[in-house]
């Protein structure tokens, strides 16, 4: 199959496969005379494992390294995509249950306290772990993960706790001392699943407001919320 034939059948672009196969990530098996690309159904293959890896949020980089890894084997990976999907899929159920509750609560139908409004929200899988692995290496993110493996629920509920706390406090001055107690509890808990220096914990803080990712998330225990505990963390940082 021609490019433009395969970009009708699977809806990736003509310029996405391109790039696909500048970076050797999708080379098709043959090349006409005239310069065309031509796909085989092995090619077609290995693209619908890419895709389902893109769906489930793994970088190009990560996608060629595990299918030119000897030890890949595709049906494993079917497997492990099935099963990560499937867990996926469990995540925004319990999230649309939770927008459900708060519309109803939003009508005035029926209570809802603060831990109930972020049932669903799962922040043991880092969304961005592969830009940490890029920056940091793969040892240092491996053994945050095992820390935060290691505290489990109990790490995420402390977490909240405290997000709660701050966002609760946001009214005040950053440099405030209920202020700076709540955020000396926050750099106390990212040192049980990390290592910050006070100046990394300032650079921190900065992508919770320079980086949307982070505003998005954290804001989500009150408006406003991840521009304060930036200049808090400013404050405790010195």
């Amino acid at each position: 199959m021609k490019v433009k034939e395969v970009a009708e059948l699977t809806g990736v672009s003509v310029r996405t496969l391109h790039h696909y196969d500048e970076i050797g990530l999708l080379v098709p098996d043959d090349v006409t005379e005239a310069g065309y690309r031509l796909y085989s159904d092995a090619n077609l293959a290995k693209l619908q494992q890419i895709l389902f890896f893109r769906e489930l949020g793994f970088p190009l980089k990560k996608i060629k390294e595990l299918l030119d890894s000897p030890s890949f084997d595709r049906r494993e990976a079917f497997e492990l995509q099935r099963d990560m999907l499937i867990t996926k899929r469990k995540q925004l159920d319990t999230i649309i249950e939770t927008i459900e509750k708060t519309i109803q609560h939003e009508k005035g139908e029926r209570p809802m306290t603060n831990e109930e409004k972020f049932i669903g929200f799962d922040f043991s899988h880092n969304p961005y772990e592969q830009e940490a692995r890029e920056r940091w290496g793969d040892r240092a993110v491996d053994e945050s993960n095992q820390k935060v493996a290691q505290f489990g629920k109990e790490l995420q509920d402390e977490m909240n706790r405290v997000y709660f706390k701050l966002a609760d406090l946001r009214h005040l001055p950053p440099d405030s001392t209920e202020a700076q107690e709540a955020i000396g509890e926050w750099y106390t808990l990212l040192n049980k699943i990390g290592s910050y220096s006070l100046e990394a914990f300032k650079g921190l803080g900065e992508m919770y407001v320079a980086d949307e990712r982070f505003t998005k998330n954290i804001d989500q225990f009150g408006e406003g919320l991840a521009l304060f505990m930036r200049d808090a963390m400013r404050v405790y940082g010195g």
